[in-house]
């Protein structure tokens, strides 16, 4: 790549370098790091589209763009009678409203989806899955097809001031024999329409253009008004999930208000198109010299789709920061005035750290950024938000099915406010790290990024964002905790951790096996797997493993699952249908599992 003036960067060297940063470190990376995109990932592009440096009006067609959708639908017909009943309504087409429907369709329950717009929008909005959201979207079939289209990451780098070698770096990938990997990059454009490809194989319709307008709650459920360009009608249901986002319809129309902290900082969005060699990596940058000293982030997507996030400060002119100019300056001195690029998608944003002071309303449920809001940083938003509806779907289930109580679903409340405020809190540290609001903050900030490059231990002071994890549920109501001694990070709340297998169904992965019903994870002792499956409550399915070969259990050939569970003959764990440990013991007995099942289901 030819070298490219910018604004006299300093090596690590002391000499000066005359490339901007994203090229210099480019530069200077090994030949692994000049593979295309295609190469890397292994899929198809689209019809190529003209790259342009200086692209006339080019942001003005992005912006148009985004205000289109991506994929249309026609009003929904008006339901007959105009009055009907259904277990449970969805409000929202977006990754977690889909991801509910999915869900709860999985475990038996009809549900409609209520969606006031008509398609699937251009804008990439979120864009980072952790793996934990890759299993839960595995069992409600859509993994593939993400892992597929994605931009598979493991590795960090973080760089401050005007320096061209990294800070340092980090690497997030998984222990080996895992299915899925720590990270994708993929547009939530594309989530959705996995989504509602898979939706539209079974019977939980998305009714477009269908705005809730007015809300009754009742003690036997909530009847909905529904509003659209064909007229009204009422729709009553046992329960309603508002998945209706930030601007929640639903939230507004119950009188319900978020508590947290409101950031003033501004950013900008700007998702360009690009033919570059650099790495799948996450780049962020401290201090950066081409942002005057803010902070900066460069995320690869599909489709030749660059994420660029510049932190643009509090009081800005808004309307300004917009035009084609501003934004063209910023992305230039990131990428070098050779680089071609054209506009996808550009946005500015300012964000909260909220949430409502409780999730559970009667019958009314909410999930996801209807629930609660956090900073992008850390791709906590859409990840929390799928977690969300892992966690309900198999509760409502039982609720409605009359296995379980309505109290079961005081555990939803406990469990996802308990992880929307680890959430809140990852954000707020974050964000008050990046965009430090007094001289102590700074000096603070600066301190830890100057110790950094030279002292391991100075890193776990420097906050680019903490990434998203697996809530981990041990304190819960539902949770056993442990009467026997085990070894290892994996405790009861825990979300199950994934191992290679070889079993009859042709599956390769524990976490496919496990499923998403309550499952005794039996590893094979005195008991044989079939007297252990006749003790079982008649809900819990049954998975043996065993080291060895036998026709009645999954083979752990190489130990690692049986490593990861810390698992020796008669090892027991019961499961949720949310994949998370309920229970374990080092003997199976059919009375402490029944015992834990009650509390697991909320009795």
């Amino acid at each position: 790549m030819p070298a490219r003036h910018f604004c006299n960067s300093v090596t690590p060297c002391g000499s000066r370098c005359s490339m901007p940063p994203a090229a210099a470190f480019l530069a200077r990376s090994n030949s692994r790091s000049w593979r295309t995109p295609k190469a890397r990932r292994g899929v198809g592009r689209p019809a190529a589209r003209p790259f342009m440096s200086t692209p006339s009006g080019a942001l003005e067609m992005a912006l148009a763009r985004a205000r289109r959708a991506r994929r249309q639908f026609e009003c929904s017909a008006l339901p007959s009678p105009p009055v009907s009943h259904v277990p449970v309504v969805v409000i929202g087409a977006g990754p977690v409203g889909l991801a509910a429907a999915l869900d709860l369709r999985r475990h038996g329950i009809a549900c409609v989806v209520l969606e006031k717009h008509g398609g699937v929008g251009n804008g990439s909005r979120a864009i980072c899955w952790a793996k934990r959201s890759l299993e839960i979207c595995d069992r409600l079939g859509v993994a593939a097809p993400m892992l597929a289209k994605g931009v598979t990451w493991n590795v960090g780098r973080v760089f401050a001031g005007a320096v061209a070698e990294p800070l340092y770096t980090f690497d997030l990938a998984p222990a080996e024999g895992q299915k899925f990997p720590a990270f994708i990059n993929l547009q939530q454009y594309y989530v959705e329409e996995y989504l509602l490809d898979a939706l539209a194989l079974g019977d939980s319709p998305v009714r477009w253009q269908h705005a809730a307008s007015a809300l009754a709650p009742r003690p036997d459920g909530v009847e909905i008004t529904v509003s659209t360009p064909l007229g009204e009608y009422r729709l009553h249901c046992d329960y309603l999930i508002a998945a209706d986002g930030s601007r929640s319809t639903v939230r507004e129309l119950m009188g319900l208000a978020f508590e947290g902290r409101t950031f003033e900082d501004n950013f900008l969005i700007a998702d360009v198109r690009m033919r570059a060699a650099f790495s799948a990596e996450r780049r962020f940058y401290f201090n950066a010299p081409f942002n005057e000293g803010r902070t900066a982030l460069m995320h690869q997507q599909p489709d030749d789709i660059w994420r660029l996030d510049f932190q643009l400060g509090w009081d800005i002119d808004r309307q300004a920061a917009l035009q084609e100019e501003q934004v063209a300056r910023r992305v230039r001195a990131l990428l070098g005035p050779a680089q071609k690029f054209d506009y996808e998608w550009v946005s500015l944003y300012t964000f909260q750290c909220r949430r409502l002071q409780k999730f559970v309303h009667g019958r009314v449920i909410f999930a996801g950024d209807a629930a609660h809001l956090v900073s992008p940083f850390g791709a906590r938003g859409g990840n929390g938000g799928v977690q969300d509806v892992d966690n309900l779907g198999w509760k409502l289930a039982l609720v409605l099915r009359g296995t379980a109580g309505p109290s079961l679903l005081a555990s939803y409340d406990q469990e996802r406010v308990y992880a929307a405020d680890e959430n809140l809190r990852h954000s707020t540290q974050s964000t008050d790290f990046m965009t430090p609001k007094s001289p102590q903050e700074t000096a603070f900030r600066d301190a830890a990024l100057a110790l950094a490059r030279d002292h391991p231990f100075a890193r776990g002071l420097v906050n680019s964002g903490r990434l998203s994890l697996p809530s981990r549920l041990r304190d819960s109501a539902l949770t056993t905790p442990d009467c026997d001694h085990f070894k290892g990070a994996l405790q009861p709340g825990d979300a199950g951790l994934d191992a290679p297998l070889v079993a009859a169904s042709g599956a390769r992965w524990l976490l496919e096996v496990l499923g998403g019903d309550f499952t005794c994870l039996y590893f094979v002792g005195e008991l044989a797997p079939a007297a252990v499956r006749a003790r079982l409550p008649a809900q819990v399915r049954l998975v043996a493993m065993s080291r060895d070969f036998r026709a009645d259990a999954c083979q752990d050939p190489s130990g690692v699952l049986a490593a990861r569970y810390d698992a020796t003959p008669g090892t027991t764990y019961l499961i949720r249908p949310d994949q998370h440990v309920a229970a374990r013991w080092r003997e199976f007995h059919a009375t402490p599992l029944a015992t834990a099942l009650a509390r697991a289901t909320g009795h």
